[in-house]
């Protein structure tokens, strides 16, 4: 089997906080984000929400990717301290945008750093959290008279069912299971129809 996909830590939903900081106003908004679209689309729709908002920092962490941005703060005062706040909170898969409306004091450098990575930490903080368990796809063949051990392995196995292609051969078709059923899944099918069957990888070059 290829390489298992890792469980993590993400939001439930969207959540916010609000803070008044010396005079100016900041708006954290916290979601899930499974790809980088995802959380620039979030991004894009926070600007039209709030187009007369001075500043829109942000920053996500997906996996082993991440990005962030000051826009328009002072370097390193705004997108760096909102990644940090989602890597010390243990999140993944999350998108952080902090909306804020300039009151007329400045903060100072280091003002801005913990206005940001406050309220961000904050809205992650309080926001309900998933536990997500990826799961593992497998292309599974069997023959036709096959069939009713299949569907009957998915069921004790509590597979999640892709569409059926029907050959001259049998059915194939694209099962998720979770990772550390895969190799016994694929050992009871081979049982239960007596080496007819299989449950490969599709990745898999065997």
């Amino acid at each position: 089997m290829s390489a298992r996909p890792t469980p993590f830590t993400t939001l439930a939903g969207p959540h916010r906080h609000e803070a008044l900081i010396l005079s100016s106003k900041f708006l954290a908004f916290a979601d899930r984000a499974d790809t980088p679209d995802d959380a620039l689309a979030q991004l894009s729709a926070l600007r039209e929400r709030y187009p007369d908002a001075t500043h829109h920092p942000w920053a996500y962490r997906i996996g082993c990717a991440f990005r962030f941005s000051d826009d328009g703060e002072p370097g390193g005062t705004a997108g760096a301290p909102i990644l940090r706040a989602i890597e010390g909170q243990g999140v993944d898969h999350v998108m952080v945008v902090v909306v804020r409306y300039y009151g007329g004091v400045k903060l100072g450098t280091g003002g801005l750093v913990r206005a940001y990575g406050g309220t961000a930490a904050e809205c992650l903080r309080t926001a309900p959290r998933l536990e997500v368990r990826p799961r593992l796809p497998l292309t599974v063949h069997v023959p036709f008279e096959h069939l009713s051990a299949l569907y009957h392995l998915l069921g004790a196995f509590g597979a999640e069912r892709g569409e059926e292609a029907y050959t001259a051969s049998g059915v194939t078709l694209t099962i998720q299971v979770y990772p550390e059923d895969a190799d016994t899944f694929a050992q009871a099918l081979r049982d239960a129809t007596r080496g007819a069957g299989t449950a490969k990888s599709p990745h898999s070059s065997g």
